[in-house]
This record gives C-alpha cells, structure tokens and sequence, in this order.
C-alpha cells in the first residue's frame, strides 16, 4: 500500500505551528486549531482576534512530494476547466512568481526529529466541516451527487505519473484489503467485509477493466468538503487521495458518507437522488449503475478495514478512526439483505427480465381485453434491439422484417444521442422559441415535391394525433363532414381516426359519415377503374354529405399493399377535389423513404392537400406532422388556435432532426430501392411453383406476400418466427405476410430472410408447422 497510510501523522504542538507558519509562509498566526486529518495535521490559524487567516497543512513525513505535486496541479487544472468549483488551492509559497504552475513553488519545506515535512498553505474557504449527514436535505443530497460529477469533470484531462499509486481508499484495490481482516475487533463486521470482498472479487474485479477511468478525487466525503448551512458543498478541501481509477470510484465514496445513518428503504431513496444529481452532469453507463451496490459495499468495506487497522496499529485515536464502522456496516447489511441484484434495480439499473408467463398474467391483469393481443402464441419478451436485430430476454436473436417505426434501426446511436443530449439541456414547448422546431419544419417543407405548396407545418405527438388535425383542417375549410377511406385502411386511434380505420371496426356499425372504396386487386382483375371511388361518393350524397377529405396510405398497407397506379390515384384525386374535398396522404406508414423516395405519395404522381406524418419520424420518438399549404392553415386559423404541449418540442424535434440526417448520410433511399428489389425478388424464387403463394408485390421495403387463407397466414408467420424472423400479417382476410422491417435491412438480410421462409414453406407443405 502507499506507505504514508502506514506511518504516523505528524505531531506538532500549538507553538510549533505558529513557529512553522512564519518560517514557511510569513503568515504571522497568533493561535491555531487542528482540525483533524487522517495521516497529516491540519491546522485554522487565527489572529489575536481570534479571526481566521489560513488553512496550513503538515504533510506526513511518509509523503511523497511528487504526489503533493500531483495534487497542485490536479487542483490548477480543474479549477482551470471549472473555475466556479469551490476548491482549496495551495498558496504560493513567498518569493514564488506570481501565477507560477510550479507546483514546488505551492510547498514548503520543515525539518523536525521526525522527518522531513511538506506544508501546504490555502486561504478559509466559507463553510463548517463534517456535517452530520443524515441532516442533508433532499435538495442537498443531489447538489452533493452534482458536485461530485462536476470534479470528475473537471479532471477528465488531467494525469500526472503520481496518479499510479495503490492508495487503498481506491476500491480497485479493495481485494488487498483482506491482509487488514485480523485488526476488525467486532466479528460481524469482519465477516460483512469479507462477504463484500468476495463479491467484489467474483463480479466487479473481471469487469473492471472496462470501466470509464481517469485522475479521480476517490475520497469526496463530508470529511472533505465544507458546507453551508443548506448542507451544500461550500469548499472541497482535501485532494490527498487522488489516484488514476474508474471515475465512479468518486461515486462510491459520496455515497458511502452521505448515507451514515440511513438504512432500508430510505437509503436506496437518498442514492437515487444523489445519482441524479450525478447524471445531470454525467450521465451514467448501464455497467457503472449495475455496480453500484457492489461499490458503495467495497467502499463501506474499505472504510471498517482502513480505519480498524489504522486504529489497532496506534496510528489514530480508535474513536475517532472507527466512528464510521458501525453505520456503514448497516449499509452493507441493507444492500445484503435485499440481495445484488434487487439492490441494483432500486439503484436505478435494468434488473434481469421477468419470466414471460408472469408478464402474460401482470398484462392480461392490468392492460384488459382491449388490447390488441400479442403477436404470436408463444410470446417474445425483447430485451434490447440494434438495427434489424431484436434480442429476446432468453438470448435469442430475431430478425426485425416487420417493425416500420425505427426507421432508420433499431437503437440508432445518432437518434438516441439526440434525444439523451437534448432531454439534459432544455425541452420545453412552441410557446418559446427554439431551433430545432424550425430547422424542422424547414427540412420537412424542403423535401416535398416542388411546386406542391406545401410550405407550413403543424407538429403533434403521433401519426394518429396528425391524422386527426388533417381532419379538422379539411372540416374546417371545405365545411364538409363526409369521409373517405380505403376498404379495410388503418389510420390511427382517436375518435376521429378510428371512424376512418375499417380495419379495427370489428362488429361495430360504420361511422354514417365514413364512406369506403375498394382499391384495385390485380390478382383478380376487380376494381380496376374508378367506379368504387364514385360509388362511395354517391353514397355520401345520398346521405347528404360532401367530402371534406379523402385519406389514402399510399402504400395501402392494411388493405394488403394493393397498387392503384398513378393514372387511378389522379383520378381519385381529382373526383375529390371536384366534389369539394381534400385530400390528405397518410405517410405514416410509407414515408421517410419506405418506397425508396422520400414520400409514398410520390410514386402516383399525386399532390395531396395534406401529409400526415408519425411513427418513422423519429425512429420511435413519439413525433407526429401535418404538412399542407399556408392558405389551409390560415383559414383553419381563423375558427380556432392550435397547440399541442408536446408538439414540436426541442427532444422530439432532436430525433426527427437526426433521422433526417441519417436518411441522407447512409444514402438509405437509394440502398432501400437497391435491397427492396433485391427481396422481392428472392421471396418470388423462393415461392415460386407454391400453390400456397399467390401473389408477391410492393415497393421498397414494403413488400406483401398474399397466400390462400388467414390461416395459411398464421402459420408461416409462427414459422418465421421459430427461425428467427419476425413478420406480420394484413388484408381483410388477413392472407397477407407484411414484410415492413426498418431501413437499416439491407442485402446482407436479405438471404436470412429467405433461407427461413423456404424451410418455413416446405415444412409447412410436409404438414409440420415447425
């Protein structure tokens, strides 16, 4: 170990403090008081008033001077980066230049019998010493966790060789702890320290390594640092212990001071709030937050061995070294009682998935029969995804040809940085001005067609929530109320949309003001024309209602990826203009370049009204638009005032941002084009001469696969799926393989997915749904 733990401070009386302090540093004391120290003595040098004019500090005799100059410098440097941090900076000694960065010009040195000694002298900082903790406010204790992350910060470019030094109050070091056992007099002490060196040594040791790591304080504790009469930090004192480590070391040692005295319950609750004070500066990985229960126990550990030992060894006076051991051993009786891994998720961590039969029954308990039932009869629990790659909790790897909303992959790091570095500086709403809201309206009014006024943009939550205000702009303006849909579409979930999506209908009577039309099925050569458009017209007359809009998903992806054509799409267009309607693209679906361009509506050479966009928007983000012309705005306008609480703020604005910029960084349009060809192509080689495959059509990666019957269906999607491939399934008859997966799939996927739908359809043939 670092031998000044093993020598003994130093011991100089009243006047030979005065006497040192005029010898080193000219400073004319006329008493002092020791304030304590573990290994050196510290010193409040007073004047005849009695009024404070320095901190002095004589260094162990045991001190290595290099690490005294590794602490002025690591000092100098962060008060350098954060110049606001409340920290004691040694003076310089008399003569020294000023503003010098020799860190030997921050030292003096004294001769005694016992050895020769460095001190140190630092002006009063405001503030009294070792609060009692379990004083510390709610409020407190998270300045304390921010402070603690703002030092670590504050270090991050420092090092100095010193820094590699086996100081044991750095817990990577904790496993020689355990040559200190023998001098811990209470044995149930002993034993919980031991316990803890032995989980230290199986779970955190082998992971160690990977742990973030720089120049550390590692000892930031209440014996350290000042406070004001709120408990903030006020001053941070004392850098004796600095070491390279993993920057959580700081962590460790905050928590094991800041919950002396609080247990259960409650001592979960107060390190939740200083991790978040932590995390406002620095947010913390997934390993470091697992570990903090193994942490806080290695320090507390450290703490009884350390201060037992040094206590046996005459080194300090035992109460005063032990007055820690007994709470900080009911701290490691806390976190063993409820268990490691218990512990870690009451930290905050992501504790191990639950079993899925007890995740059916809390679903079915509490999410009812309302609910849209799981996807497949054996249920997967997905843990985590990156790409088109989707992990279940039992380790088991899927591919993701079915999930539309994580446009641009599962888990994209420049959509997640987007949201976590927004979501820590500012999210607030377009009651206030912010970039991001605008850039984005501007990029989106950027990508449609030229000449298509459609220049102004109004942000929601969801692509229901903007299909939904595509209704009330075409009611509003064209003073209709009829409705038109495709025969089985989908278009969201509120009142208003969910009148104009047949597909969740069920048994329930149709709206009387929706009116349906039966796309063109080229597979059977019916609906060819426009007369079921002009029928459902005619209904609505009938019924005396004129059209305010006509909703089309230009991929038509729940009526089963039927492809009207352009010429049909133009006259379905214009019969709803001239009946005095709008006409509203869904995108939801089929945007943010599905179809290998930007927009689905694109491919039928129509200009619509209004475009709704949701759910690729964000890649998953709940982010919802409408885009139309500033003539529809205006006048809806003049009949209310719009505003959503979420629409538009600065996180979700983020998000949308970064999928754009990734759609054109990745040049994922034209690679779309590229592996959406190339899949059509290999699903047909492979179906081809299957009596069970009728048809394989779409555009881009919206690829539909119809079969004989819904069963038919079923089956080769549970097929699928016990290969590893996810799909869906669409239509009316539900005979159709919805092959939707994000953009991130490319042609590498592409025999993946094949190769499991040949031995899905030939088992099938064989009479074995596996």
């Amino acid at each position: 170990m670092d031998p000044v733990l093993a020598a003994a401070r130093p011991s100089f009386d009243a006047a030979e403090v005065i006497d040192i302090a005029r010898r080193t540093f000219d400073v004319d004391a006329s008493g002092s008081r020791d304030l304590g120290s573990e290994r050196d003595q510290t010193f409040l040098l007073v004047d005849r008033e009695g009024e404070p004019l320095a901190v002095m500090k004589v260094s162990n005799a045991a001190e290595d001077p290099a690490t005294l100059d590794m602490e002025a410098l690591g000092v100098l440097h962060a008060s350098r980066v954060d110049p606001t941090l409340p920290l004691a900076i040694p003076r310089l000694v008399p003569g020294a230049s000023p503003g010098s960065n020799d860190p030997e010009a921050r030292r003096a040195s004294y001769r005694a019998p016992d050895g020769h000694h460095h001190v140190r002298m630092y002006s009063v900082l405001p503030g009294r010493g070792r609060i009692e903790a379990i004083v510390l406010s709610d409020a407190a204790l998270i300045a304390w966790g921010e402070m603690a992350a703002r030092v670590g910060r504050a270090l991050r470019g420092f090092f100095h060789p010193a820094a590699q030094r086996t100081m044991l109050w750095d817990i990577q070091h904790a496993p020689r702890t355990r040559q200190l056992l023998g001098a811990i007099r209470d044995p149930g002490q002993r034993e919980l320290v031991d316990r803890v060196l032995d989980r230290f040594e199986s779970t955190v040791a082998p992971v160690w390594p990977s742990l973030r790591a720089q120049v550390v304080h590692t000892d930031l504790t209440t014996d350290n640092a000042l406070t004001d009469d709120a408990g903030f930090i006020s001053g941070i004192v004392d850098f004796g212990d600095m070491s390279h480590s993993a920057l959580v070391t700081d962590l460790a040692s905050v928590l094991d001071s800041l919950l002396i005295g609080r247990t259960g319950d409650e001592l979960f609750r107060s390190a939740r709030l200083i991790l978040d004070g932590y995390q406002r500066v620095t947010p913390l990985e997934p390993l470091e937050l697992r570990l903090m229960g193994e942490l806080l126990a290695t320090r507390a550990a450290v703490t009884i061995a350390i201060s037992s030992w040094r206590s046996e060894r005459g080194l300090e006076d035992p109460t005063f070294a032990e007055r820690y051991n007994a709470p900080v051993a009911r701290a490691i009786e806390t976190l063993l009682s409820v268990g490691w891994e218990a512990a870690a998720r009451r930290f905050g961590a992501e504790g191990e998935p639950h079993r899925i039969t007890d995740l059916v029954r809390r679903r079915e308990a509490v999410v009812g029969p309302a609910m849209e039932s799981l996807t497949y009869d054996e249920p997967i629990h997905v843990v985590s995804a990156s790409g088109v790659w989707m992990t279940a909790a039992d380790g088991r790897r899927y591919l993701d040809a079915y999930n539309n909303v994580p446009c641009v992959g599962h888990g994209h790091p420049r959509v997640a940085e987007a949201i976590a570095r927004q979501g820590r500086r500012v999210n607030t709403n377009m009651r206030y001005l912010h970039e991001s809201a605008i850039e984005l309206a501007e990029r989106l009014v950027a990508t449609m067609p030229a000449a298509s006024g459609l220049d102004t943009v109004l942000f929601v939550n969801s692509g229901s929530e903007a299909n939904d205000v595509a209704w009330r702009l075409a009611t509003t303006v064209t003073g209709n109320g009829g409705a038109l849909c495709t025969a089985f579409a989908y278009h969201g979930v509120t009142d208003a949309t969910a009148a104009l999506s047949p597909e969740s209908w069920q048994a329930s009577r149709p709206p009387e003001h929706v009116e349906t039309w039966a796309p063109p099925d080229r597979l059977r050569g019916t609906d060819l024309d426009a007369a079921p458009f002009d029928g459902a017209l005619e209904r609505l007359a009938a019924r005396g209602l004129a059209p305010a809009a006509a909703i089309l998903d230009s991929v038509l992806t729940s009526d089963g990826f039927l492809d009207p054509g352009p010429a049909l799409a133009g006259e379905w267009l214009e019969r709803t203009h001239a009946a005095g309607g709008l006409w509203i693209a869904d995108e939801v679906q089929g945007g943010h370049g599905r179809t290998g361009e930007m927009w689905s509506f694109q491919r039928l050479g129509i200009t619509p009204d209004l475009v709704t966009l949701g759910k690729p928007m964000a890649n998953g983000h709940p982010v919802g638009a409408v885009v139309t012309r500033r003539e529809i705005a205006a006048r809806f306008a003049d009949e209310t005032v719009f505003f959503s609480t979420f629409g538009g703020n600065p996180v979700s604005a983020a998000a949308a941002l970064a999928v754009l910029d990734v759609l054109d960084d990745e040049r994922v349009l034209p690679r779309v084009a590229q592996t959406g060809e190339a899949l059509g192509q290999a699903i047909r080689s492979v179906a081809a001469g299957d009596p069970r495959v009728l048809d394989v059509r779409g555009i881009g990666l919206a690829i539909g696969v119809e079969v004989t019957d819904g069963a038919t269906a079923r089956a080769t999607k549970e097929g699928l799926r016990q290969r590893g491939v996810l799909i869906g399934t669409c239509g009316r008859d539900g005979n159709v393989l919805k092959i939707r997966p994000p953009l991130a799939f490319t042609t590498a996927e592409v025999p993946v997915f094949t190769s499991a739908l040949q031995e899905t359809l030939i088992r099938a043939a064989a009479g074995d749904r596996a």
